[in-house]
């Protein structure tokens, strides 16, 4: 059985809330799970500490059982010093501005250096 720590979304529309679960890869994601070791609130503020609440022995415990934490609960779980942070993956290249902005910005940019140059002291 592979075993993964990931996120089950709950709340309501427009209003997420996850638990954080140990639950086996099979399964769905809101589905039947082993256990609920933390959960997840991403509209509070990223620096409140109810944002992302976890049991760290129990994660510990499920780590060494070999459980595999989804990208997300990895990033938690490095934040809490339980494993070593994840690198940032490599977002694609579809995410950038297409070449008529990418010109537009360049343009503001330069208007925005030549106005500075030109301000009287």
């Amino acid at each position: 059985m592979a075993v993964k720590i990931r996120l089950a979304r709950g709340g309501a529309k427009k209003r997420p809330f996850y638990r954080i679960v140990v639950t086996d890869g099979r399964s769905p994601r809101d589905g039947r799970y082993i256990e609920k070791i933390g959960t997840y609130n991403p509209l509070l503020e990223r620096d409140d500490p109810k944002r992302v609440i976890l049991s760290e022995e129990r994660a510990r415990h499920w780590l060494g059982k070999g459980a595999k934490p989804s990208e997300r609960v990895a990033g938690f779980l490095g934040a809490a010093g339980i494993i070593d942070t994840p690198r940032t993956p490599v977002r694609p290249k579809k995410s950038r501005p297409k070449a008529k902005a990418q010109e537009r910005l360049e343009a503001e940019a330069k208007r925005g250096e030549a106005a500075e140059g030109a301000a009287p002291a």
